[in-house]
C-alpha cells in the first residue's frame, strides 16, 4: 500500500525538525506556566501552523543554506533545558541546594526513579539541538536574528542570574545586615531537672497538609498529636532553608544554610565540616551533659548529615549503613534506605537504652515516607491504607503522619517519654508531587508542633521562619538564652517579633542575596582569612653607635 504524499512530506527533515522544536517549546510553556500539560499538542501544532505560514526552514531566497554555521544559541538552550529539568523534578529551582550538595556529596543518593527522567531529558535535548541546528543552517531569516535570541535566552535564565547575583554579592561585599541580627546562642540559666528532646522530622510534611478542603484526611494524625501540644501556623520557608540539611541547619543552628561553595579557591572540594563556624542545638545540649542521637533510614554520607551531626556534639549518628544489617530482612529497604517503620521500631529501641542511662538525652529522628516525588510508605500503611498506586503523595503524607502518631503512643505508653519535650516539625516545604498544584495555590507553611511538661496546648499563628524553632525549643526546655534570641532566631514562646514580623519575608531573602558576612561566619575556619593589605612599615630612626655608648660586648655570632 502506498505512503499518501503528505505523510511523506511531514517525514521530511524539515517537518520533523519543526515538530521536534514545537514539543519542545511547548513542554518549557506548560513548566514555566499553568498551561494543563493535555495543552500539549494544541501548542506544538501552533508552533508547526505558524512555520507553516511564515515557511520556515524553506523561505524563498535561494541563497539560505549554511552547511557549517553553529548556532551561538545551543549552549543558551541547553542550560535552559537543565533550568526545565531542575523545575519539572523539584519544583522550585534552588541554586544554593546544587552548590551545597556538589560540595557535601552526593554519595548514597536515593533518586533513582529520577534517572530514567534524566535520560529522557538528554535525548530530548540532543533531538532539539540538532533540530534547531538544521533550522539555522537552512533559514537565513533565523541565522539572521539567532544571536539576539542566544542573548535573551541567557539574560532570561533563572539559573544564570541567581550565578550572577551571588557573583556580585562576593565581589562588592556589600552590607552585613545579617551579621548583626545574628546573637550568639548562650545558655544564661539551666532547668534544676532538664527535659529529655525527642525531634521528629517528617520529610516534606508540610502543613499546608492540614486543609482538609483540597487535602481531605492525609494531615489528621498529626492533628491529633497537636491537640495534645502547642501548634504554630505561619512557619514560613526563607530562602536557604528549602532542602533537608538545610531546614535541620535551620531550626538547629538558628541560620539559612549558605553554601561554602562560592567563597573560597577550594570550591566544591568535598566538605570537611558542616557550618563549623556557629554553635547549633547539639553543641549547646552536649555542654550540659546530654547523650545525643542521630538516627535517619537514609545514609548519613548523603548531604553532610554526617558530618553535621558528629561535628555539633552527637555521641551517636546511626543511618543506612548502621541500621540496615539489623533489619530482620535487610532487603527490606527503599531507594533512600530504611523504611519508616524500620526506623521508629529502631528508634524505640534508642529510647529504651538512653533512658536506662544517666543524665538527660536527646534523640533527633529524620524520616522518609513523605520524600518528593512520590513518597516511600512503608509495609505498615500498605496492611492500613491498601494498595499505592505509585504517584498518589497524600498515600504517603497519611503514611507519615500516621507512624509518627502509633510511635509517640507506643513510646509513650511505655514511659519513654516522661519529662521530655517532644517536637514534630517538617524539615522543609515539599518538592513537586501529584497534589503541587492545590499546594501552591495559596501560602504555605511548615509543620512545628511542641508537646511536654509546661508547655501550653493550643495554636498560635506567627509569621515566622524554621530558624525562630530553634530558640523556641531551648525556651521550651526551660533554658533561658539572650533576649530570647538565638542566631537569626526569636523565641516564638516570647512577645519578641520575629524577623519577618518585623521585615518581611522579601527582605530577608534579599538581605541573604547581597550580603556574604553571615555566610564567611559559617563556614569560618574552612574559607581562607581574607587578604589584609599589610601597613607599610614605619621608618626606623637610625641610630649611631658612638664610642660612648659601647659596653664591652662580643659582637653576635654570624647565624
Amino acid at each position: 500500500m502506498p505512503i499518501p504524499s503528505k505523510l511523506l512530506k511531514l517525514a521530511r527533515p524539515r517537518w520533523l525538525a519543526l515538530l521536534v522544536i514545537g514539543l519542545c517549546v511547548g513542554y518549557a510553556i506548560i513548566v514555566l506556566t499553568r498551561v494543563p500539560s493535555w495543552g500539549l499538542p494544541f501548542l506544538a501544532l501552533a508552533w508547526v501552523g505558524l512555520a507553516a505560514v511564515f515557511h520556515w526552514g524553506a523561505p524563498a531566497s535561494s541563497l539560505t543554506y549554511s552547511p557549517r554555521r553553529w548556532p551561538w544559541a545551543l549552549l543558551p538552550i541547553a542550560l535552559w533545558g537543565l533550568y526545565l529539568y531542575l523545575a519539572e523534578s523539584f519544583g522550585i529551582v534552588d541554586l544554593s541546594a546544587v552548590f551545597f550538595h556538589l560540595q557535601a556529596g552526593m554519595a548514597d543518593h536515593g533518586g533513582v526513579s529520577r534517572i530514567g527522567a534524566a535520560s529522557f531529558y538528554t535525548l530530548a535535548m540532543i533531538a532539539l539541538l540538532a533540530s534547531f541546528t538544521w533550522l539555522i543552517r537552512h533559514d537565513h531569516r533565523w541565522r539572521r536574528s539567532e544571536p539576539l535570541l542566544a542573548i535573551v535566552l541567557l539574560v532570561s535564565n533563572p539559573l544564570l542570574y541567581g550565578v550572577g547575583q551571588r557573583g556580585a554579592a562576593i565581589v562588592t561585599k556589600p552590607g552585613a545586615w545579617l551579621e548583626r541580627q545574628y546573637v550568639e546562642p548562650i545558655l544564661l540559666e539551666s532547668p534544676r531537672n532538664p527535659p529529655n528532646l525527642l525531634l521528629l522530622y517528617l520529610e516534606s510534611i508540610e502543613r499546608t497538609y492540614a486543609d482538609r478542603e483540597r487535602f481531605g484526611d492525609a494531615y489528621a494524625d498529626l492533628d491529633a498529636i497537636g491537640e495534645h501540644g502547642l501548634v504554630y501556623e505561619g512557619i514560613r520557608q526563607v530562602d536557604n532553608t528549602g532542602w533537608t540539611m538545610a531546614g535541620m541547619i535551620a531550626s538547629q543552628c538558628g541560620t539559612p544554610l549558605m553554601p561554602a561553595g562560592l567563597l573560597h579557591d577550594r570550591q566544591f572540594s568535598p566538605l570537611e565540616k558542616v557550618v563549623p563556624g556557629v554553635d547549633c542545638l547539639g553543641d549547646l545540649l552536649s555542654e550540659q551533659g546530654y547523650q545525643l542521637t542521630y538516627m535517619g533510614g537514609a545514609s548519613v554520607n548523603f548531604a553532610g548529615k554526617g558530618l553535621f551531626y558528629e561535628g555539633h556534639g552527637f555521641d551517636t549518628v546511626l543511618g543506612r549503613e548502621e541500621l540496615q544489617p539489623l533489619l530482620d530482612d535487610p532487603e527490606y529497604v527503599n531507594n533512600w534506605g530504611l523504611y519508616d517503620d524500620s526506623l521508629f521500631d529502631f528508634s524505640l529501641e534508642e529510647l529504651r537504652r538512653l533512658n536506662a542511662g544517666d543524665g538527660p538525652w536527646g534523640l533527633v529522628n529524620l524520616t522518609i515516607a513523605g520524600h518528593a516525588p512520590h513518597g516511600y510508605p512503608a509495609q505498615a500503611c500498605l496492611d492500613r491504607q491498601g494498595e499505592f498506586d505509585g504517584t498518589d503523595i497524600l498515600y504517603s503524607v497519611e503514611c507519615s503522619a500516621w507512624l509518627a502518631r502509633d510511635f509517640l503512643e507506643r513510646a509513650d505508653a511505655e514511659g519513654l517519654l516522661d519529662n521530655t519535650v517532644v517536637v514534630v516539625a517538617s524539615d522543609h516545604l515539599t518538592m513537586r508531587v501529584s497534589a503541587w498544584e492545590q499546594l501552591i495555590l495559596g501560602e504555605r507553611d511548615n509543620t512545628f508542633i511542641l508537646l511536654g511538661p509546661g508547655i501550653p496546648q493550643g495554636r498560635v499563628s506567627r509569621e515566622a521562619a524554621m530558624m525562630d524553632a530553634f530558640p523556641t525549643i531551648l525556651e521550651a526546655m526551660g533554658f533561658t538564652i539572650d533576649w530570647h534570641r538565638a542566631g537569626l532566631g526569636v523565641s516564638l514562646l516570647s512577645d519578641e517579633p520575629t524577623l519577618l514580623e518585623e521585615h518581611g519575608k522579601d527582605f530577608f531573602n534579599a538581605r541573604m542575596r547581597e550580603e556574604i558576612v553571615l555566610q564567611e561566619r559559617l563556614w569560618e575556619g574552612l574559607t581562607p582569612p581574607r587578604q589584609e593589605s599589610e601597613p607599610e612599615p614605619e621608618p626606623q630612626e637610625q641610630v649611631v653607635e658612638t664610642p660612648e655608648d659601647a659596653i664591652g660586648e662580643e659582637p653576635a655570632a654570624v647565624q
